[in-house]
């Protein structure tokens, strides 16, 4: 699927440069996951989100082997593309 990440580097902060398998490429912060809690709070310390790692087998960005960022979501933050329609919220589906 042309979202994978086949190039990671990581450049500074929560900068880190990325080409995927159709040859589209860019940079992405991904500075907001530090606030987001959870698994994601472990982007607080700056030396574990420099330990950035591509899963090559996948296309995805991983941390630790237990913390990865879907490469959809990669995509679209380098892109600008809209998420795939699979992964938007229904909106308009709530219950009233």
């Amino acid at each position: 699927m042309y979202y994978e990440i086949v190039e990671a580097k990581y450049l500074k902060n929560y900068l880190i440069e990325v080409k995927f398998l159709n040859g589209k490429s860019g940079i992405v912060d991904l500075e907001e996951y530090k606030n987001k809690g959870g698994i994601f709070s472990k982007f607080n310390d700056p030396e574990f989100f420099k330990m950035v790692l591509l899963n090559k087998e996948f296309g995805v960005l991983t941390w630790d082997g237990e913390i990865d960022i879907a490469p959809e979501t990669i995509y679209s933050l380098v892109t600008g593309e809209p998420l795939p329609a699979w992964m938007q919220k229904n909106v308009g589906n709530e219950a009233a």
